[in-house]
């Protein structure tokens, strides 16, 4: 029996990308930068909130395996879940959906560069005002003096993830209305 979301066998499921899904994507994109551009804060509302519960989630599940892992539990559970989302989304051919993912990722990328770069200043107000991952991190890295490198390197990465993703759209909404028109 084959999985609901399994496609016959010889057929290929791709999405069309329609001028709306683009434009939407665009402007989830430009949202998220101009929050973190001109906000106070670079808090995305609702956006952040999920991503926060997301990282205090991880903590705990990943200190099931292991008390000392759990401090990277927090980031990767950050980061896992818009890149399963991409994943999903471009395994059944819906370029917009992994585009949405890709940015949400991107996004969630700026996040963690402004809590690398608060490692040594720890000015970040935190959740439960536990232990400030980060520092933890690049003390037991040895690297703490280089957080705001880290974190610069982290924001440019993101950066580039979020244009080169609307790009890749771009091109697949281009070759769309080009393969239509021919």
């Amino acid at each position: 029996m084959k999985h609901p979301y399994e496609l016959p066998e010889g057929e290929t499921d791709v999405v069309p990308v329609s001028l709306f899904a683009l434009v939407a994507v665009a402007s989830f994109a430009a949202v998220c930068l101009a929050f973190h551009a001109f906000g106070e804060q670079g808090w995305v509302p609702i956006l952040d909130s999920a991503n926060l519960a997301l990282h205090e989630a991880g903590h705990p599940l990943t200190g099931l395996v292991s008390s000392r892992a759990s401090v990277y539990g927090g980031t990767l559970f950050q980061l896992a879940f818009p890149v399963a989302v991409a994943v999903h989304f471009h395994r059944r051919g819906h370029a917009a959906g992994a585009a949405a993912g890709a940015v949400w990722l991107g996004e969630n990328l700026l996040n963690v560069a402004r809590y690398m770069a608060d490692a040594r200043v720890q000015a970040l107000p935190l959740v439960g005002g536990g232990d400030h991952d980060w520092a933890e991190i690049f003390g037991r890295w040895r690297i703490l003096h280089l957080d705001t490198r880290v974190a610069g390197l982290t924001r440019v990465a993101a950066v580039l993830l979020i244009a080169g993703s609307l790009v890749w759209l771009y091109r697949r909404w281009k070759a769309g209305r080009e393969g239509s028109q021919a």
